[in-house]
């Protein structure tokens, strides 16, 4: 457990503490990850990020390699909500596949509540195979913000997916999978990180 390494952000004793995994493409201090997290503190929430153990051996071999397989990112999922002290006080989730994976164990875990960035409903190209079974039997909590012009599924994909009502999404106007909108918009990759973070606060606080 003592190999683990997170970032921190936000009061320690806050209402509440976030657990944040990243996306496969991206560490935990990308720009997107490191936007929300500090947006996120500014709530008064703690902000946990981790990383998985493919990104974590990107930082010391250089290499870029694809995600781990399913069953070591859900381990290490277990590992980090473990650490942090148990699933109870913590609401879990991340971008794209980290939200994922946390969607995973967040009923084994007992988490708080589940938070989803960018959930990735089906492969690009591929909605013929969605990836929600697993989703329609959640009891715990959630939030999904999703972007409306995200390729991982688009309003009109998740409206024929039966979500249950435990089980909030909120759409990013313009937003693609990370939230950024087009110029003729009118909005800022900005605002649309701003309005993610306050729909996850605002979220966190009904818990």
């Amino acid at each position: 457990m003592d190999d683990l390494e997170f970032l921190s952000d936000g009061p320690y004793d806050g209402p509440g503490t976030v657990v944040l995994g990243h996306g496969a493409g991206a560490p935990m201090d990308s720009p997107f990850m490191a936007h929300i997290a500090s947006a996120l503190a500014t709530h008064g929430l703690r902000v946990v990020r981790f990383e998985f153990p493919y990104m974590q051996a990107r930082r010391t071999t250089g290499q870029r390699k694809p995600p781990d397989r399913e069953p070591v990112l859900l381990e290490m999922w277990r590992r980090v909500v473990d650490q942090l002290g148990g699933g109870e006080r913590l609401v879990i989730g991340g971008k794209s596949m980290g939200g994922r994976m946390a969607s995973m164990v967040a009923d084994e875990v007992n988490a708080r509540g589940l938070v989803c960035l960018g959930y990735p409903f089906h492969a690009p190209g591929r909605p013929e195979k969605p990836r929600v079974a697993h989703l329609l039997e959640l009891r715990t909590p959630a939030l999904i913000v999703q972007g409306t012009r995200d390729p991982f599924g688009s309003p009109d994909e998740v409206a024929g997916y039966g979500l249950p009502n435990r089980i909030r999404v909120h759409w990013i106007e313009d937003g693609d999978h990370d939230f950024k909108p087009r110029k003729a918009s009118g909005r800022t990759q900005q605002q649309n990180w701003d309005e993610a973070a306050e729909q996850v606060a605002t979220f966190v606080a009904t818990l």
